[in-house]
């Protein structure tokens, strides 16, 4: 192994690390190595993911925003975003490494928000009528005012007082291994922003503490979970915490409460917020195989009236490679919906659970004629984040609805500009005013 590839494995899991100073300087230290030739980044390719979860919320491998930019663009990628839930903090770190790496960036956050219309109805959160996965893509920057501060501090309070109530009914039903949410489970994650992923883990943890020996642990967790676990990989593992999950937080669980009213904040509510931070208001899709999401050309129309002009798929859940089945079917069917109403289609792969890859297999079969929809999403939302941030024009902008009315044309040209656009140039939007013409932008580019 050379000095340089050693020096990379090193600098690449400083890159995990919960210090900012720490990522930052690997981070330096990998484009040096990269610009005396030490390591070769390919170009930018024909793939993107859009749906990146970094260790602001939860990713299995512990990957930060500024390891996910390395990452994607090793792989080549032609655009890479990340998306957290309720929070923005990795946005700033996101957009910073990948203009050093020459890689087109952009960052959202995933949230949970009520559909009154769809009240009776179970949509992409499973076993909740009413309740759906919601995103914001393209936020041009974590600097909010403070009505939109106070929006996401919300958003967040609610999350923290959610997760310690699940803690304490799972502590009564888990004793004696119980958690103490301050000491457990909040240094789990770099700025205090738990889910249900790092709660289980720390029980995992807290497990092995209590019982240090084998055969008494997995008795423990036979008797709690009901079930059979010596035959997992890891007493302490993913298998181990999904059991946990399933079995305690999710419907029919002692952790789980059915959420009711005022649980999530309304959809239109959170759009408003979106929209009025910067971002695009993003519908997203599960598999189409629920009551709700049989529904899809309905529901798309609900949403779209409080403000969604995309919606977010995850391909690589929804097909198995070589054998057609209804998720694919309806990965097909939701694509063509959403096309013919003139939605982006964000893609991505979430990196939320072991096993995820980092892109789709974009040059699989089963996925090949839906990439033009993919990268048309992908370039429109780079492009939308540097124009909103740069000059105050983004895909949502009113310049935008007046420029282009219809939004099938208005993502012709978002995409035209993120593929035009080059990392490191885009300060040359700087200054532009609501009364610039689509021909001077692009002249702009050139």
């Amino acid at each position: 192994m050379s000095a340089d590839s050693s020096a990379a494995t090193r600098l690449e899991h400083d890159l995990d690390s919960f210090d900012s100073g720490a990522r930052a300087a690997a981070l330096s230290e990998l484009c040096r190595i990269v610009a005396r030739g030490g390591i070769a980044l390919p170009e930018a390719g024909e793939q993107s993911n859009l749906h990146c979860h970094t260790f602001f919320s939860y990713n299995p491998y512990g990957y930060s925003p500024s390891k996910l930019a390395w990452l994607t663009r090793k792989a080549g990628l032609a655009v890479a975003g990340i998306v957290d839930f309720d929070v923005l903090d990795g946005l700033d770190e996101f957009v910073r490494a990948g203009a050093a790496l020459g890689l087109k960036t952009c960052a959202g956050m995933e949230t949970r928000v009520s559909i009154p219309e769809f009240s009776d109805k179970v949509m992409n959160s499973p076993g909740e009528p009413g309740v759906s996965y919601h995103m914001g893509v393209g936020f041009p920057t974590a600097d909010l005012d403070a009505s939109q501060q106070c929006f996401l501090s919300g958003l967040r309070k609610t999350s923290e007082e959610r997760n310690r109530r699940l803690t304490e009914r799972v502590n009564a039903f888990l004793a004696p291994v119980v958690l103490d949410y301050d000491g457990d489970v909040l240094p789990l994650t770099p700025t205090g922003n738990p889910t249900e992923r790092h709660i289980c883990l720390a029980y995992a943890l807290k497990a092995r503490a209590v019982f240090g020996d084998d055969r008494q642990l997995i008795q423990y967790w036979g008797d709690r979970l009901g079930t059979d676990v010596s035959t997992l990989d890891s007493l302490t593992g993913f298998q181990l915490q999904s059991l946990i999950r399933s079995k305690t937080m999710k419907k029919g669980g002692v952790g789980y409460v059915q959420p009711g009213s005022g649980s999530f904040p309304w959809l239109g509510a959170t759009n408003e917020f979106i929209v009025s931070a910067g971002a695009i208001p993003t519908h997203t899709w599960l598999d189409g195989t629920s009551d709700g999401e049989a529904l899809i050309e309905d529901l798309l129309q609900v949403v779209m009236q409080s403000g969604v002009t995309a919606i977010n798929v995850i391909p690589d859940r929804n097909y198995t490679p070589g054998r057609p089945d209804v998720k694919l079917k309806n990965l097909y069917h939701v694509v063509e919906v959403a096309q013919s109403l003139g939605l982006l289609v964000v893609a991505g792969t979430e990196m939320n659970s072991p096993g995820h890859k980092l892109v789709d297999d974009f040059r699989s079969p089963e996925l090949v004629s839906l990439v033009p929809a993919f990268l048309t999403a992908a370039f429109a939302v780079y492009a939308h984040s540097v124009m909103q941030r740069e000059c105050g024009i983004g895909y949502m902008s009113e310049w935008a609805k007046q420029q282009f009315p219809r939004l099938s044309v208005r993502s012709e040209f978002y995409e035209a500009v993120g593929r035009e656009l080059r990392v490191g140039r885009e300060r040359v939007l700087a200054g532009l005013t609501d009364d610039v013409s689509p021909q001077v932008i692009m002249e702009r580019l050139r």
